[in-house]
């Protein structure tokens, strides 16, 4: 692959810093754009040396447009992403989200790609499992709103400006270095667990998920991001449906603690029932194969969480 200049914002988050790590091991320029109000300097202090930091915020357009500059790929990762505060506070998820994500595609007259991390949460309750990228977009969030709003301004400004668009409609993503802000429900209960602490479960548990490791999800932007033919819209999940309650028996399984019986809690609004993806298009088109079994994925993020 030859060496791009790529800007990454929120590359101090979760996923960003992650990923700024296979850039740079890739050979990669990379630029991180971040205001880290989420994200943490601890994540990417080891490669500090080795990326261009710019402190600013996706909202100011004239910060997004330096940072632009020059660079041949962005990789649009900053949000904030918690459903439960996007309901508490939809003002400041439209700020970001959609302001930003418009500040950024408006910003990309020169670039080649646009990759924008977008959300199964767009789908709402879906009509069919397991959900195609051309279903119906239902979301039930101002979170999910934020992200359906992103992709449309994106689609749009590629379609006046040129550049490759790419939207990555990324299913529950976990990992090591997902923080609370990220809202994770393995990490959480992992937590809990090793606090000897039972599994908080809203609703009945019943309602499937689709988990996906970080280092897949790395794996499918890197692949996005070097094939040419890739645009539009992908699915990034494992492609399997896993309940609530077998994930917390799984992880209750694996630290031995399932004498913990996990507690249940009303549902949370804008929680949607069952979400699994079709990984179909992905696997055509990008080569995408998740490696990490959820399994594997726990036992690996137990061991970070009880050595941290």
């Amino acid at each position: 692959m030859e060496c791009l200049r790529v800007l990454v914002t929120g590359g101090a988050g979760f996923i960003g810093s992650h990923l700024v790590k296979v850039l740079l091991r890739a050979g990669h320029f990379v630029r991180v754009l971040d205001n880290f109000s989420t994200g943490s300097m601890d994540n990417i202090v080891d490669v500090a040396r080795d990326v261009e930091i710019v402190v600013g915020d996706v909202r100011d357009y004239s910060v997004v447009e330096k940072c632009v500059r020059g660079v041949d790929v962005v990789i649009h990762l900053a949000a904030l992403i918690d459903v439960a505060e996007s309901i508490e506070r939809p003002d400041l998820y439209f700020e970001v989200n959609v302001i930003g994500t418009h500040n950024i595609a408006k910003a990309c007259r020169g670039v080649n790609v646009l990759i924008f991390a977008s959300s199964s949460s767009v789908y709402g309750d879906p009509l069919k499992i397991p959900i195609p990228e051309d279903h119906l977009l239902s979301p039930r969030s101002p979170y999910a709103a934020s992200k359906a709003a992103g992709e449309a301004l994106i689609q749009a400004f590629s379609s006046i400006y040129g550049y490759r668009p790419i939207i990555l409609r990324i299913f529950n993503v976990y990992g090591p270095k997902q923080s609370r802000a990220y809202a994770g429900v393995v990490i959480e209960f992992i937590r809990r667990v090793l606090r000897r602490e039972p599994p908080i479960i809203y609703g009945d548990g019943e309602q499937t998920r689709d988990f996906i490791h970080i280092s897949d999800v790395i794996d499918a932007i890197m692949k996005a991001m070097s094939i040419e033919r890739a645009r539009g819209v992908f699915n990034i999940g494992s492609g399997k449906a896993v309940t609530i309650n077998q994930l917390a028996k799984l992880i209750l399984k694996t630290l031995n603690r399932e004498d913990l019986k996990p507690v249940y809690a009303p549902p949370r609004p804008g929680d949607i029932k069952h979400s699994i993806a079709d990984i179909t298009k992905s696997r055509k088109i990008l080569g995408f194969e998740p490696k990490i079994s959820l399994e594997e994925g726990i036992k690996t993020l137990i061991s970070v969480i009880a050595n941290s």
